[in-house]
Order: C-alpha cells, then sequence, then structure tokens
C-alpha cells in the first residue's frame, strides 16, 4: 500500500527518550532556562521533555530527537546523580528521608510537603522535570522504610 493513504497517529502528547525509550516528562521553558547552560539552551525550544530514567545520559529531548545531555546540564539533577538533592526547592536530600525513617517519625517529609505547597516553591523552575517532588520522596521512605 502507497504511505500516502496511510494515516499517522495522532500526537497524544507522550515523547520518549530517542536514547533509552523511556517516557519524558514534558518540561517547560523556565526548568529548562534554569538548569541547561547558557550557551546550548538554544538546542530546545520553548517546551521539552525530561528523561527520567538515571543511567540514560539524555537530560532533555524534544520531538525532533534534539538532545541536552547530563554533561551540559548546570549542575547535578534528581535522579541523574545521586548527589543531587531530592528536592529541588528546599534541599531536602536521600539522607534526610533516611533519618526520617530512622527516627522512626517523618518530620521532615511532613515539613517539606507543607512547604511544598506555599508560595516559596517554584517546582516548575527549580526541579529539573518541572514537578513538586513529593510523590517521589514518599516513595523512597516507602522503600526505605520496608528494607
Amino acid at each position: 500500500m502507497n504511505k500516502a493513504f496511510v494515516r499517522e497517529p495522532e500526537f497524544d502528547g507522550r515523547a520518549y527518550c530517542p536514547r533509552c525509550g523511556s517516557l519524558g516528562t514534558q518540561v517547560g521553558g523556565a526548568a529548562l532556562d534554569t538548569h541547561i547552560r547558557a550557551e546550548l539552551r538554544g538546542k530546545m525550544g520553548d517546551t521539552a521533555w525530561f528523561c527520567a530514567y538515571p543511567p540514560c545520559e539524555v537530560a532533555y529531548f524534544n520531538l525532533f530527537e534534539s538532545v541536552v545531555t547530563v554533561g551540559e546540564l548546570n549542575g547535578p539533577v534528581t535522579p541523574k546523580a545521586p548527589e543531587a538533592p531530592l528536592c529541588a526547592c528546599f534541599g531536602l536530600t536521600k539522607d534526610d528521608v533516611a533519618a526520617d525513617v530512622r527516627d522512626r517519625t517523618p518530620t521532615r517529609i511532613r515539613e517539606l510537603n507543607a512547604k511544598s505547597t506555599s508560595p516559596e516553591a517554584r517546582c516548575a523552575t527549580l526541579a529539573a522535570n518541572g514537578q513538586c517532588c513529593m510523590p517521589e520522596v514518599r516513595k523512597l521512605y516507602m522503600k526505605v522504610r520496608d528494607a
């Protein structure tokens, strides 16, 4: 059959990393401006997708398969770098989560939860994926607690 008569699938808003195939998270320009080095910012448009698969070297990609690698960022980001804080806004780390588990009281996580809904939280700008860290923090807390 001639391809001229085959209908292309409609774009549903999902994009997959061109290197590892992971589903990306759409990110706005504010996060891209924060994390991509200024001289490379032009590689991405107003929006891009974040690849959250830790071993993958790609941090951001677009629909034209242009990529920004981890080495082209201004600094370490979660989950690409183990030393990066889980919360880009308030600096909560994996060690803080482990301390909450050890103390048997999620004090730091509760404080972060309250702050995450305040005007001080700037997740869309400071988080590499442009999203609030609380779901990932809760998931890590449960994983460490159950280990």
